[in-house]
C-alpha cells in the first residue's frame, strides 16, 4: 500500500518570513493609504480593495477590521478609473521567451528556458500565460528566439484560438532578419522594439496599455490590481517590486521610491558602492523594523506595465539604439517620466539556475507549499494529454508530487516530483530529486526486448538510488545505479558520459543512457 502525504491547499503562497507579519503591514498599508488619501497615488499597494478580495480567495487566517477596510476601500474609490475600457480590449501582454538560459544548462540544450519542465507536468510559459487569462488579458503575443521549437509546440497545442474568445489571440513572434533589420533580437527592449509596429495594427486599435512579462518566474498574480495601480496613479510605467535580502539584491534592478510610492531611481544589479546606496527603509512597504532590517532593498521582479504611447515613443524616438529595458530604459525614464511601484507580496521565485531551478521544483511538493498549483479560482493551464492516472504499488511517497501516467512499484519516493509517463522500477529509492519523465510510452513487449538484448528502457531501473538530481526526459537510467554526487563535486561537465553537475545538483541529460551499475 502507498503511504501518500497530502499537500494543503493554499490560495496564494505566502513568502514565509513575512507571512507571520501579514495582519501588521496590511494595517501599515492602510495608514499609507490614508495619508494620500485623495491622490493619484491610491493605489500605490495593488489597490486595497484587490487586497480585500485577494484575502477572501484565501485560505489564510488573516483578520481585517472593518474600519480599516472601509478607510481603504473609501481612498480607492476616490480614484476615478483612468479607462473605462475593459481589461480584455485594452490590455495587451507580450511575453519575453527568447533568452538562451545559458544559466540553466543543460536543460536549455534542446528547448528554450520558458519551454523547461516544472512541477511535473507544466511548462515555465504555462505561469504567465495563466495570469494573464485569470486576469482577463487574452491578447498575448511571445517572443521566442533560442531553441524556440519545443516551446512553439506546447503553445500552439495549448493556447489555441478556441481558449481566448472572439478577440483575443496568442500569437508567437519569432525573432528574424528583415530588410530594414538584419540583426536579431539583442535585449528585452530591442527585442518588443522589433515588433512593436504591431501595437499599431488594427486589431490592438483598443489597446491603451501593454503589460510585459518574463516567460521563467513562478508565481500567481492578478494582474488587474497591477493595471489598476498604473492607471489610478496616472503613471506612465509601473514596475512590480518586492523587498529583497542582500544575498540576492545584486541580481536584481533596484529602486528607491518616494513615499508616494513613484521610482526616484533605478539601479540594475548593482554591486559593491552602488549597491549599498539602493539600501531603503523597506517599512514603507509595509514590513516591521525587524524584517524591514533583513530586506533592505526595493527588487524589480522584471513585470512592467506601459502606457501604449509611452512604450512606443521610449523605443523608437527617445531610446532608438538601448536594448533592455532594466539596465537602459528605466534608469534613462526614470528622471523624466512618472515611473510608479507596485508591490506584490506573495511568493515570487525567479527560476534563472540550476540550483534555484531544483530548489523551486522541490518545494512545490512540501507540506505546506511555498506556492500551491491547486488554487481552482486561479488555475494553471497547461496542454491537455489524456493520459491515464498514475500507478502506484507497494510504494512509499512521501512529500511527493506524482503526475498523470507515471508508473512505480516497490520503491521509496520522498520529497521528490515524479514527471508524465515516470517509470521508476522495483527497489528504487527517489530522495529529493526530479524526474521529467518520457515523451512516449515504451510497451512491456518493448521494454523485455531492449533488456534481452542488453539494452535499457526508458526510466530508473531496479535498485537504483536517485537523489539530488535532475532527470530530464526521455533518459535511460540501468540497474543499480546511485546518482547521489555523495562527493559533492560541485562543477563537472561531462555530456560524454551523460550527465553534467551545477551547483552540486546532477543533471541527467535529455535521451542520455546510464548504464547498469553507474556511480554518480
Amino acid at each position: 500500500m502507498a503511504t501518500m502525504t497530502a499537500s494543503t491547499s493554499l490560495s496564494f503562497g505566502i513568502v514565509a518570513p513575512r507571512a507571520q507579519n501579514r495582519v501588521a503591514a496590511q494595517a501599515s498599508k492602510a495608514t499609507f493609504s490614508n495619508k494620500i488619501a485623495g491622490s493619484s497615488v491610491a493605489g500605490f499597494f495593488s489597490g486595497f480593495s484587490g487586497q480585500v478580495l485577494s484575502a477572501k480567495r484565501s485560505q489564510q487566517a488573516v483578520k481585517y477590521s472593518k474600519s480599516t477596510i472601509a478607510a481603504a476601500a473609501a481612498d480607492v474609490s476616490s480614484v476615478v478609473e483612468a479607462s473605462s475600457t475593459p481589461i480584455s480590449k485594452s490590455v495587451l501582454s507580450i511575453i519575453l521567451g527568447g533568452g538562451a538560459g545559458s544559466r540553466l544548462y543543460p536543460l536549455t540544450k534542446m528547448r528554450s528556458k520558458p519551454a523547461v519542465p516544472i512541477g511535473g507536468v507544466y511548462r515555465l510559459i504555462d505561469v504567465p500565460m495563466s495570469n494573464c487569462f485569470n486576469s482577463g488579458i487574452c491578447k498575448i503575443y511571445v517572443l521566442t528566439q533560442f531553441n524556440s521549437v519545443s516551446l512553439n509546440r506546447h503553445l500552439s497545442r495549448a493556447y489555441r484560438q478556441t481558449s481566448v474568445g472572439g478577440e483575443g489571440f496568442v500569437e508567437v513572434l519569432a525573432a528574424t532578419q528583415t530588410p530594414t533589420d538584419k540583426s536579431w533580437f539583442q535585449g528585452t527592449a530591442d527585442a518588443v522594439r522589433q515588433y512593436a509596429w504591431l501595437l499599431a495594427d488594427v486589431k490592438n486599435k483598443n489597446v491603451e496599455d501593454v503589460v510585459i512579462l518574463s516567460g521563467d518566474h513562478l508565481y500567481r498574480m492578478d494582474y488587474g490590481d497591477f493595471i489598476r495601480t498604473h492607471r489610478q496613479t496616472g503613471a506612465d510605467i509601473t514596475v512590480s517590486c518586492l523587498p529583497m535580502d542582500d544575498s540576492r539584491a545584486s541580481d536584481f534592478g533596484l529602486m528607491k521610491i518616494d513615499d508616494t510610492g513613484r521610482i526616484i531611481d533605478f539601479a540594475e544589479k548593482p554591486e559593491g558602492d552602488a549597491l549599498k546606496a539602493m539600501e531603503v527603509d523597506t517599512t514603507v512597504l509595509g514590513l516591521n523594523a525587524r524584517d524591514a532590517a533583513k530586506s533592505p532593498y526595493i527588487a524589480s521582479m522584471g513585470i512592467y506595465v506601459f502606457k501604449k504611447k509611452v512604450l512606443c515613443s521610449l523605443l523608437n524616438d527617445l531610446f532608438p539604439t538601448s536594448n533592455d529595458f532594466g539596465s537602459e530604459i528605466l534608469p534613462g525614464a526614470c528622471a523624466d517620466m512618472h515611473l510608479q511601484a507596485h508591490l506584490f507580496d506573495d511568493y515570487w521565485e525567479d527560476i534563472g539556475t540550476i540550483r534555484s531551478f531544483f530548489e523551486a521544483n522541490l518545494a512545490l511538493a512540501e507540506n505546506p507549499p511555498r506556492f500551491e498549483f491547486y488554487d481552482a479560482n486561479n488555475p494553471i493551464y497547461t496542454s491537455a494529454r489524456f493520459l491515464p492516472p498514475a500507478r502506484i504499488a507497494k510504494c512509499q511517497v512521501i512529500d511527493s508530487i506524482v503526475s498523470h501516467g507515471a508508473i512505480v512499484e516497490d520503491c521509496v519516493i520522498d520529497s521528490a516530483i515524479i514527471g508524465l509517463r515516470s517509470r521508476v522500477e522495483t527497489g528504487c529509492t527517489i530522495r529529493r530529486a526530479m524526474l521529467m519523465g518520457a515523451d512516449f510510452y515504451e510497451t512491456d513487449e518493448e521494454r523485455e526486448a531492449l533488456i534481452a538484448n542488453g539494452e535499457i528502457p526508458v526510466g530508473i531501473g531496479e535498485g537504483s538510488e536517485i537523489s539530488n538530481t535532475i532527470v530530464d526526459k526521455n533518459a535511460r537510467i540501468g540497474k543499480n545505479c546511485k546518482i547521489t554526487n555523495e562527493k559533492g563535486i560541485e562543477e563537472e561537465k561531462n555530456e560524454a558520459e551523460g550527465y553534467y553537475i551545477r551547483s552540486g545538483i546532477v543533471t541527467i541529460l535529455r535521451n542520455a543512457t546510464i548504464p547498469n551499475g553507474t556511480v554518480i
